[in-house]
């Protein structure tokens, strides 16, 4: 197995650490909603970017409720199985 042939001193090892570390985000504010948003990127809260209509909101709001109300009708009522059939 390979075994380094020298130490890593306790700075350059820190200094390497040190890009590791976790950083602020950087965060601009939407033109339309005046929300913060990631820079150069579609605003989630409005789906505009760059003054035009990127994200239709609309169509993922019902795409949302249509997949909640599916898993909902999809669970079957306990009282359904205990009928007995004649």
């Amino acid at each position: 197995m390979a075994l380094p042939k020298q130490k890593r001193s306790k700075t350059r090892q820190k200094t390497r650490q040190y890009q590791f570390r976790l950083k602020k985000l950087n965060l601009s504010i939407c033109p339309q909603c005046q929300k913060p948003k990631k820079p150069h990127q579609a605003c989630p809260f409005c789906g505009t970017y760059s003054g035009r209509d990127v994200i239709d909101l609309d169509k993922k709001t019902k795409s949302a409720e249509n997949k909640k109300t599916k898993s909902a009708s999809s669970k079957k009522d306990p009282s359904d199985s205990k009928k007995i059939k004649n």
